[in-house]
C-alpha cells in the first residue's frame, strides 16, 4: 500500500515538475550552491537535519541551483479536506530577506495532522513579488513520527520545492495549492 502510494506521488510530482536543470536560471541574482543550502538547512533543522543533504542533493540534481530559499515552519491537518498554514523568511542574494506566509486548502484521501520545519528551494525568481500567489501541487504523506519529504509546485516560471521535516501522524495523498502572501491570514483560500 505504501509503495503504491509513494509511486503514485512520485509519478504525479514528475508530471507537474518541469524537466532539467535549466530551471536554475533566474534574473533576481546569483544562485545558492548545494553546500550553502545544506549548511543553512542543518543550522535551521538542528538535530533533525540527518538526511537533509541527500534530499537537497536530489532537488539540485533534478532542478539545478535555486536563486532563493525559504526557511520556516508550518502546521496542517486533514480529514479528507485539509488546510496548511506556514510562515518563514525568503532569502535571496541581492534583494535580501523578506517575511513570507503561506496557506492552502487540500482535498483527497488524507487523514491526520502534522507540524514541520520547512526549507523551500525557489527557482527562476526574477522579483520578490513573483513568489506571491497560488502554487498548485500534489502531496503524499505516510508517516507516524517524522522524516524528510520533498514536493514540487510550479506557477508560471517560478518553481518551489518544499523540503519538510516534521512530526505528526499523516497518511494519504491530496491535491491542493500553497498561496504565498506577504501578510498572515487564516483564510486558506
Amino acid at each position: 500500500m505504501f509503495k503504491r502510494l509513494a509511486l503514485m506521488t512520485a509519478l504525479l510530482v514528475s508530471l507537474l515538475a518541469p524537466a532539467g536543470p535549466a530551471l536554475a536560471q533566474g534574473s533576481l541574482s546569483d544562485t545558492f550552491s548545494g553546500d550553502e543550502l545544506v549548511e543553512s538547512g542543518q543550522q535551521f533543522f538542528g538535530s533533525a537535519a540527518q538526511g537533509l543533504a541527500s534530499v537537497v542533493e536530489r532537488a539540485v540534481s533534478q532542478f539545478g541551483l535555486p536563486n532563493g530559499y525559504i526557511l520556516g515552519e508550518e502546521a496542517g491537518g486533514a480529514l479528507i479536506v485539509g488546510a496548511k498554514y506556514g510562515e518563514g523568511t525568503l532569502y535571496t542574494r541581492n534583494a535580501g530577506q523578506f517575511s513570507i506566509y503561506w496557506q492552502g486548502p487540500s482535498i483527497g484521501f488524507d487523514i491526520g495532522g502534522d507540524g514541520s520545519k520547512t526549507m523551500m528551494l525557489v527557482y527562476n525568481l526574477s522579483s520578490i513579488q513573483e513568489i506571491l500567489g497560488r502554487y498548485p501541487g500534489v502531496d503524499g504523506s505516510a508517516y507516524v513520527l517524522g522524516g524528510f519529504g520533498m514536493t514540487v509546485t510550479k506557477r508560471g516560471n517560478v518553481v518551489v520545492v518544499p523540503i519538510r521535516s516534521g512530526v505528526g501522524a499523516r497518511l494519504g495523498i491530496n491535491v491542493g495549492y500553497l498561496n504565498f502572501t506577504n501578510q498572515p491570514t487564516w483564510n486558506p483560500f
